[in-house]
């Protein structure tokens, strides 16, 4: 092969690498992993929190358990607890309710971008609660002096025995601060995601789902995002 030829061959074969490249960028596929409890490495990437750090009684674990029929793999994620409306004796906390738990993912090595999605998908088996969904976002509707992450929330009704593939819009995620619903038109930025969680309260939720003190189990099998439209 004459040196003209070998050079137009490889400009020839760099374009094509080029326009592969930029094709996949430009088209992600339409779903992928956010997590996927196949691994008892999963639980490395979330820790739990509840009422107990400020004086409550609620305990919550997230553990791998194996060989569950129904799942997509040999493993799920297994989020259980009790929840509590009990304070103990001497707290120097004085919250305003107790009877919370939560598995929140620690942050990402960076940023997800799930812009090119419009839908949050769950593989769940619940035990009828009522659990919110929060996807966590780069601070910037909170004033720049705040550390905290920007939280969006949403219900995610668990019926109780059998397994759902639950698919929540983005745009249906409600802005929070501590829980509480902001009031104003606020948009979030998916490009920016540092990292979700799921949580439940003892009282609150949608109609129909079971409240009050007691045991939660809930089963996660994965959590992904989806292009739906």
């Amino acid at each position: 092969m004459s040196r003209l030829r070998a050079l137009w061959q490889a400009s020839v074969n760099a374009t094509k690498r080029a326009v592969v490249w930029n094709s996949e960028d430009l088209f992600p596929p339409s779903e992928r992993y956010i997590f996927n409890f196949n691994s008892k490495d999963e639980v490395k990437k979330w820790h739990l929190y509840s009422d107990s750090e400020y004086g409550g009684l609620s305990s919550a674990s997230l553990e791998i358990t194996d060989g569950v029929s129904g799942g997509d793999t040999s493993t799920t994620g297994v989020f259980s607890g009790n929840l509590s409306l009990d304070m103990s004796e001497g707290s120097p906390w004085r919250i305003r309710r107790s009877g919370f738990c939560g598995m929140r993912s620690k942050k990402f090595d960076g940023f997800i971008d799930l812009d090119s999605y419009d839908t949050i998908a769950m593989k769940l088996r619940g035990d009828g609660r009522c659990y919110i969904s929060t996807i966590y976002t780069e601070n910037w509707v909170n004033s720049p002096g705040q550390e905290e992450d920007n939280s969006w929330q949403a219900f995610v009704y668990a019926p109780q025995d059998n397994w759902r593939i639950l698919k929540i819009p983005i745009d249906s995620y409600l802005p929070t601060w501590k829980g509480n619903v902001i009031e104003a038109k606020l948009e979030m930025n998916p490009s920016r995601v540092v990292g979700m969680s799921l949580s439940l309260n003892a009282e609150g939720g949608v109609p129909g789902a079971k409240t009050g003190p007691g045991d939660f189990r809930l089963e996660v099998d994965w959590i992904k995002a989806m292009r739906t439209l």
